[in-house]
């Protein structure tokens, strides 16, 4: 009996391969049909009001729907996240416009729909959990993967395809306004924190999209756009990792170039780092999007194209498959510019055949496709819908308090903390009453919520105040701001000072005001001069720290800050990085000692406001020394935090074991919980190459795992180390291991190095590439104390 013959045109038939399904597409249609799924439109962007994109206003065109829909659509830009919409209402809207999109091309395709994502879906009223740093923080990697997959699964319900997240970048200099959107200042962390969030989106069905591809965060003095001027090995080393984990671990989709240049070579149109590295090399098969108005700007910013077309063909050779946020250059353009023979068909074709496998991937080519989101009901009347989706549960929340505990890191403390039931606590600092102060600039409510006055935030957001009231019900709670965050003003110091004058202890909140483009202390554009706090926050602090009275210093803020006396001379100095929605119960709650903090820096603090650019991934030259004035050694280093217990280290140093240049060596230590309540360590694994072929750092991590112990209880932690993991790139340009000797560190932090180990890899020099190993292996023992 012969099998029934579908009657589906080959690309609905899911029994057909997807390359099968594609290619029946790409042969059938025309030229105006295939450009049409190279682009984007930002239906809901406005002229009026304050950009939130770089050069907004200079690139925005009117869009004629009736004249673009006939010919299809690649994506629809933000559906949610430009405007308040209640999220049913929004899901509703997003399902008409894709019935709308898919009936009025022949082919009945509908669009691939992003939006932002950064710590949580840039939605109204979803979850605003910590930015970044906060995951950094929390060396956590699986936690993060789990408030991936919540974001992923929020989005998926309301028929988002594609997330914009996570930021990938290192943080080369502090004074960047966007390192409030990046994971820390060392690859390896920036990696695994980011693989771990990326597959957290994708096991959602989200596609994640990695960015900003590459060198964005190394520009020349921290200044947002500016150009980059890296060597060969500091792309390699320092700043590549973290994509190539993410695609080979984390199985991400979608890649975002970077604005930049990278000595003289806009990113957008590199054809080695688009192509050659990202597909030739690491077999990368999923799109690339450029960054929102990317392609024009190798004509507007860069001056590498004559004109839009000249731009188009530039991207589409090195790389770019979609266009966003709204047609420009692929749109008109690039027609004329293939008609005119200037830029060849094939590689429409090629970008052609990526987006259209991703969306076979994606189920919108299947025959039995619906708009409909799973989250929406069957009405159709936006008010019967309204009010039924939330994106801001209370598991989310729950979520959102977890992480943000974890991510608290307790820098100094001479006693103070946690608090005893003080009788009277004053409260100062420009973040102390301010709900924005947990919010990064990508949040929904600063990121576009600002700009809409007449709406609602869409989600709670309690004050730092309000919580510290909740926390001490008992204690009297006073406030005086003192200063606001950038406006300089000294007139409240003096009021402050006698408020904590009165008080038994005094909890000073400062930091930063997330916004973009100068909006802000932190955020996209929002770069600093350097490193001291803004406006007047140093001379409140200094003012109330000599006031007598202990200080607990708090800060929310974006990027790390010199707090001057405060190092030696206050309290306690509590760190956060834009905690979340729940960040300021979780900030009081290790105040109160209701929670052991347990974060590490994911950025080094600095000592003084003008040390920049330093991070501690710092060769010998980069350190200390007679021979400069400047001392960039920070004030607290990377990988530091301490808790509300007593952790003791035991071990033995050793030296002189050979192991082969492809084999491995193994550390060990034992971690005991000498203190009387549970908490967390994190055991944290650095690598320092004495003598090698090119200069290299003088430390670097290598692996670190989260150790959380009972009272009395202890645990062994050995570790199994892969020579793989010495490789850096030589002076020819491969990747490779040398033979001679490696010191493996255990320690709490970069500077606080407890165990050392050396070996000596014996044998010849061996080339590695992408497919080396990346991580030791950690095994945690844990037993009762003995």
């Amino acid at each position: 009996m012969n099998s029934p013959v579908s009657t589906l045109p080959l690309w609905r038939d899911t029994t057909a391969s997807t390359e099968e399904r594609v290619e029946a597409l790409v042969s059938a249609m025309t030229l105006e049909e295939k450009i049409a799924q190279l682009y984007g439109v930002w239906v809901g962007a406005s002229n009026e009001g304050a950009e939130v994109a770089p050069h907004q206003h200079d690139m925005e065109s009117v869009v004629d729907l009736d004249e673009l829909l006939p010919d299809g659509l690649g994506q629809l830009t933000r559906p949610f996240g430009t405007r308040p919409v209640d999220p049913a209402v929004g899901a509703l809207s997003l399902m008409r416009s894709q019935e709308r999109i898919a009936r009025s091309n022949r082919w009945g395709i509908p669009a691939v729909a992003h939006d932002e994502c950064l710590a949580g879906f840039a939605a109204w009223g979803a979850t605003a959990y910590p930015v970044p740093p906060s995951w950094g923080a929390t060396f956590n990697p699986e936690l993060i993967e789990s408030m991936a997959r919540r974001i992923g699964e929020d989005m998926r319900s309301v028929g988002v395809h594609q997330g914009l997240s996570p930021v990938l970048d290192v943080v080369r200099d502090a004074r960047w306004g966007r390192v409030e959107e990046t994971i820390g200042e060392d690859p390896y962390l920036v990696a695994t924190v980011g693989t771990a969030y990326v597959r957290g989106l994708e096991s959602s069905g989200l596609v994640a999209t990695l960015k900003h591809f590459v060198g964005y965060s190394a520009s020349r003095a921290g200044r947002n756009l500016a150009p980059v001027s890296i060597g060969h090995r500091e792309r390699n080393d320092v700043l590549l990792p973290p994509f190539e984990m993410a695609l080979r671990e984390g199985g991400a989709r979608s890649v975002m170039n970077a604005y930049t240049d990278m000595d003289g070579i806009p990113t957008a149109g590199d054809v080695e780092l688009l192509t050659g590295l990202l597909r030739d090399t690491w077999g990368f098969e999923g799109t690339v999007v450029a960054d929102y108005f990317a392609v024009a700007f190798l004509k507007n910013l860069h001056g590498t194209a004559g004109d839009l077309g000249e731009a188009a063909g530039q991207a589409l050779a090195a790389g770019i498959d979609v266009e966003l946020p709204t047609v420009n250059a692929y749109g008109a353009p690039l027609r004329e510019a293939i008609r005119e023979g200037r830029v060849d068909e094939a590689l429409v074709d090629r970008a052609l055949r990526r987006v259209l496998r991703q969306k076979v991937e994606l189920g919108l080519l299947d025959p039995d496709w619906s708009a409909r989101p799973a989250a929406l009901s069957d009405e159709e009347d936006q008010e019967a819908v309204r009010g039924s989706i939330d994106l801001d549960s209370a598991e989310n929340r729950a979520l959102a308090r977890e992480i943000a505990e974890q991510a608290v890191i307790l820098l100094t403390n001479d006693g103070t903390l946690p608090l005893r039931r003080p009788a009277r606590i004053a409260v100062v600092g420009p973040n102390a009453d301010n709900p924005f102060a947990v919010l990064g600039c990508y949040s929904f409510p600063a990121h576009i919520g600002v700009h809409h006055p007449d709406f609602a935030i869409g989600i709670e957001l309690p004050t730092l105040l309000e919580a510290l009231r909740e926390e001490f019900p008992d204690s009297e709670i006073e406030f005086v701001q003192g200063t606001t965050i950038d406006g300089g003003e000294t007139d409240g110091i003096a009021e402050a000072v006698a408020l904590a004058q009165s008080a038994d202890v005094v909890v000073v909140a400062l930091g930063d005001r997330a916004g973009l483009f100068g909006r802000g202390t932190s955020g996209e554009g929002c770069d600093a001069a350097t490193l001291a706090l803004p406006g007047a926050q140093q001379d409140l602090l200094d003012a109330v720290v000599g006031s007598g009275t202990p200080t607990v210093v708090t800060l929310l803020s974006g990027r790390p800050y010199a707090l001057g006396r405060a190092v030696t001379d206050a309290s306690a100095i509590v760190q956060t990085f834009f905690p979340g929605e729940e960040g300021t119960r979780a900030i009081a709650s290790v105040l109160s000692g209701a929670v052991n903090p347990s974060g590490r820096l994911p950025l080094s603090v600095p000592s003084s406001p003008g040390s920049q650019p330093s991070t501690y991934l710092a060769a010998p030259l980069a350190r200390s020394s007679s021979v400069s004035n400047i001392d960039p050694t920070p004030a607290f280093p990377f990988g530091h935090g301490i808790g509300y217990t007593t952790f003791e280290w035991t071990g033995s140093e050793s030296s002189g074991e050979e192991i082969p240049i492809d084999g491995e060596a193994r550390v060990s230590v034992r971690v005991a919980n000498r203190g009387d309540r549970a908490g967390a360590e994190v055991v944290q694994l650095y690598l320092h190459d004495p003598v090698a072929s090119v200069v290299r750092p003088v430390q670097r991590l290598i692996g670190f795992t989260r150790v959380e112990l009972e009272a009395g209880q202890e645990a062994e932690i050995s570790v199994t180390v892969p020579a793989d993991l010495a490789a850096f790139t030589s002076r020819s340009g491969e990747r490779i291991v040398e033979p001679g000797e490696l010191v493996l560190g255990l320690g709490r932090s970069s500077g606080d190095i407890v165990l050392s180990t050396s070996v000596t890899l014996v044998g010849d020099v061996r080339v590695v590439d992408h497919t080396r190993e990346l991580h030791p292996r950690f095994t945690v023992s844990p037993s009762s104390e003995g």
